[in-house]
């Protein structure tokens, strides 16, 4: 009996040897070629969302689709190649940590207690880095809704400047004195982007009351129609700047109002260029602008 019984513990023994271990080495393969699929199925998903034509369009939608950065092939390969960078860490971690706790479980390790208490750690680190998962779920919503991109200028509430770089947690700005803010992405309630799509301008530009107004929009409408047919202006200009005529009537001034739509983040060049043609084709054509009275000091009793 004794002999019997050895030779049944010797042959459990070869059996937990061969079977255990082999079991094991399945496992760690079998999560290796999983990962494979399913980096390799990510990187096609992101490689065809790099690719991706847009649909052309006449007219002003089309020349806005066109050019207008929030559609420009590098944003969106900037943010394809983000997304693709968290789904690839997203499933090595979910797949490798099945298959590390199917190796523990093969090994005979009890995975109750491990479980109870990785998930009291949990809670705790949820209740102790609320903000920093509050950040990284804002971030992850931010680059999948494509609500800025590096290169935008925006308004996050707090400050007014241009992206310089996006990250899961926090995002650098730059504002107009060259100051360097990085804002949690959490901490971003609203964002006033001013750089997707298109740009609208509104240039006022005042004549004198006394000054024929017929004469002066003619000027402006010239003026427009020479800007949009000018480089650079007519690429970055998507229609020609209209005068919209008469906005205001205050004291001795009449302000005249031109209406162009741009591409995003030249509408202050566009303006300022539209300011000068204007001023000096008023000029020539003898229309001046709001005289002020002149300046005769304090008074005197």
């Amino acid at each position: 009996m004794s002999l019997l019984a050895s030779a049944t513990d010797k042959q459990s023994t070869v059996d937990w040897a061969v079977g255990a271990p082999l079991m094991i080495v399945c496992v760690i393969v079998g999560a290796a070629i999983l990962r494979w699929i399913v980096v390799r199925a990510i990187d096609r998903a992101v490689h065809a969302m790099e690719n991706r034509e847009r649909p052309s369009r006449a007219g002003l939608a089309g020349r806005v689709l066109r050019q207008a950065t929030g559609l420009d092939s590098e944003r969106r390969k900037q943010r394809a190649a983000t997304m693709g960078s968290i789904l690839r860490s997203v499933s090595t971690i979910v797949i490798f940590g099945i298959a590390g706790l199917t190796v523990l479980a093969k090994v005979g390790v009890p995975l109750a207690p491990l479980l109870a208490s990785a998930g009291v750690g949990g809670v705790a680190l949820g209740f102790g880095a609320q903000s920093l998962v509050k950040d990284f779920l804002s971030g992850i919503f931010m680059i999948v809704e494509d609500q800025y991109g590096v290169g935008d200028v925006v308004d996050t509430g707090q400050v007014v400047g241009t992206v310089e770089e996006v990250t899961l947690r926090v995002t650098r700005l730059r504002d107009a004195q060259g100051v360097v803010w990085y804002v949690r992405n959490g901490e971003i309630l609203r964002v006033g982007n001013k750089s997707q799509g298109y740009a609208t301008i509104f240039i006022d530009i005042p004549i004198g009351s006394d000054q024929s107004v017929e004469t002066a929009l003619q000027v402006l409408r010239s003026v427009a129609a020479e800007i949009d047919d000018e480089s650079p202006w007519k690429e970055k200009l998507l229609e020609e700047p209209t005068v919209a005529g008469v906005e205001s009537m205050t004291g001795g001034a009449v302000t005249l109002r031109v209406v162009a739509t741009c591409v995003p983040n030249e509408q202050y060049a566009v303006a300022r260029e539209i300011r000068e043609q204007a001023k000096l084709a008023l000029d020539r054509a003898g229309v001046r602008a709001p005289q002020l009275p002149p300046f005769t000091g304090p008074a005197t009793t």
